[in-house]
């Protein structure tokens, strides 16, 4: 390949007390456990947050033993210091009126800024990263991807209960963040330099210090010359989150191939897209979407089938081609991290057993 279509993943973890099952502020505890991780290991808003992130990958084959390696050291050193670890999109029922605050220059700051907006912000996500160099191919690739995140949104959702209550939808993670400013799908950009103004603007009149505080759901990083997938929940199982970037991976080398070429690839209006994201964190794979082409629902589960026949011609040069067949299985007839949690729910009426759950699904295949 001449493209060089590197991949980075980061995924915020929660850290539970196994007595009580509820969230526990042990952040500094697991950072000082998990010194020999340099920055792969970070803290986040809340102190019972630990968010790993892999290095630079090469391909999904070498994010696939990074994330592994990552889980497993948490898993293991949560142990040791009397915490468990779970992957999920909200905690079941632990309420954010009662966490505390990581003790950093950066949280305090959008807390004193945000205030409660910023204190209920108690979600957990995966963030996918695809290096691209060229900041113009950044802009051209995120306006066409936009119509496929509802996809990724509807692999992902995880996050079916809220302080206690099952909330009817399958990632609430999604509604709870669109409190904050900046979030959501973005709007369309005709270049790098008009995204460059509109960036600027927000600096001059102090709407943000940097482009850092651009929460899209994907959004060129203000940093990395990356663009980072930032719509989904925390999947509970590794093997999803490998899937949904090996995904995300192939769609940004499909639209840079075509883009190369001088292809024309429609790009979709925001309002539209919008309609699919709420059908997604509504219903996951068990919903419709709007079908672009044909201007009217079909399932989701078909539709990502369709999106799989899309990057097709590109995943045996990527070497993902087991990760596709994983995922078309799993649009076809499989379910979803909140499908779980609810059927836990259903079965026990016990959210306590739905954390006991996540927290051995989470160390499922480690």
């Amino acid at each position: 390949m001449s493209e060089r279509l590197t991949v980075g993943i980061e995924e915020e973890f929660q850290l539970v007390d196994p007595a009580t099952r509820a969230l526990k502020s042990h952040i500094e505890e697991m950072l000082a456990a998990g010194a020999h991780l340099g920055d792969q290991i970070k803290p986040e808003l809340h102190r019972s947050v630990v968010e790993v992130g892999t290095p630079v990958c090469a391909d999904i084959r070498e994010a696939r033993l990074a994330v592994n390696h990552l889980r497993r050291s948490l898993v293991e050193m949560a142990e040791k210091s009397g915490v468990a670890i779970v992957a999920a999109g909200t905690h079941p029922f632990s309420h954010w009126k009662d966490q505390e605050i990581t003790e950093r220059d950066r949280y305090v700051e959008i807390v004193n800024e945000m205030e409660d907006l910023a204190r209920a912000n108690l979600i957990f996500g995966l963030h996918v990263h695809v290096g691209i160099e060229d900041r113009e191919m950044q802009i051209l690739v995120m306006n066409a991807v936009r119509g496929f995140l509802p996809h990724l949104l509807a692999l992902s959702v995880n996050s079916p209960f809220w302080v206690g209550r099952r909330t009817g939808v399958k990632s609430v993670r999604s509604t709870i963040f669109t409190r904050f400013p900046r979030t959501q799908v973005p709007d369309y950009f005709r270049s790098w330099h008009e995204y460059e103004r509109f960036v600027d603007l927000l600096v001059r009149t102090n709407c943000i210090d940097d482009a850092k505080k651009i929460w899209w759901d994907i959004r060129p990083h203000a940093y990395f010359k990356t663009l980072e997938f930032r719509i989904c929940d925390i999947p509970t199982r590794a093997e999803e989150t490998i899937a949904i970037a090996a995904l995300v991976q192939a769609l940004v080398c499909k639209l840079r191939r075509l883009f190369e070429r001088n292809l024309y690839m429609r790009v979709y209006e925001r309002a539209v897209i919008m309609e699919n994201k709420f059908r997604a964190l509504k219903r996951g794979l068990d919903g419709k979407m709007i079908d672009f082409h044909l201007r009217g629902e079909a399932p989701t589960r078909q539709l990502i089938g369709e999106v799989l026949d899309f990057v097709d011609d590109v995943v045996d040069d990527l070497g993902t081609r087991e990760e596709m067949a994983f995922l078309r299985t799993w649009a076809r007839e499989g379910d979803t991290g909140a499908d779980r949690q609810v059927a836990v729910w259903e079965a026990s009426h016990d959210l306590r057993a739905v954390v006991d759950f996540l927290v051995d699904e989470t160390r499922r295949g480690l």
